[in-house]
């Protein structure tokens, strides 16, 4: 009843278009985004992380709702990816491979300025989503506000972000299986760190997911 009640008021909308309906994403919109649909799975040998699985390419469309949804208060659209996410079964059987799913942490400062973590928000609806996955937003931190990734080259975004994040909780994750997620990977210089940190206190494994592949 009270669903109903919000949905008079607000009514649904498609987390694409913008425009009403009855779907997180409508049919239009998800032929509009199949052109950058991926759900691939990267392994890594040399990286603190494992394996690195996306949804998308970062283009177009997909990198303006991701903007969007980071940058200008639309978090609505999270509703959108999640339930896109819960849809693919690439990403839904890597999910079941982990026990706890970390959002990437923002500062304390960069989340004032902005209201609220983009990638805390999807992570833990995705927690919920699956059931198996415990979601801990209180292990991983960042310390000091660095400068925007996306302004520096490979060999600075390494540098920038050395010793950006601290963990608490250790116990929490020691011999656990790791899903970090994040909205976009570049380098992977932020997750590296992150699952570096993670690592040195005892992870078994780690992985990481992100909304898009730039």
């Amino acid at each position: 009843m009270l669903d109903k009640f919000i949905h008079l008021i607000y009514p649904q909308v498609c987390g694409i278009c913008g425009k009403i309906s009855n779907k997180d994403v409508c049919n239009r919109c998800k032929v509009k985004i199949k052109d950058y649909w991926r759900s691939k799975k990267h392994i890594y040998l040399t990286k603190n992380y494992d394996t690195h699985m996306y949804l998308f390419d970062y283009q177009d469309i997909i990198r303006e709702k991701i903007l969007q949804y980071k940058f200008q208060e639309k978090t609505y659209i999270y509703h959108s990816f999640a339930k896109i996410i819960a849809n693919d079964e690439k990403i839904c059987r890597f999910l079941k491979s982990y026990d706890i799913i970390i959002p990437v942490p923002i500062s304390k400062k960069r989340k004032k300025q902005r209201g609220y973590n983009q990638s805390e928000i999807l992570a833990k609806k995705l927690a919920s989503q699956t059931k198996h996955l415990a979601y801990f937003n209180n292990v991983l931190y960042k310390k000091k506000d660095t400068l925007p990734q996306s302004l520096l080259d490979k060999e600075k975004r390494e540098t920038n972000i050395q010793g950006a994040y601290y963990i608490k909780n250790e116990k929490a994750v020691q011999n656990k299986k790791i899903l970090l997620f994040d909205d976009i990977y570049t380098t992977g210089a932020t997750v590296n760190e992150c699952s570096k940190q993670l690592k040195q206190i005892g992870a078994k494994e780690i992985g990481v997911l992100t909304l898009a592949k730039d």
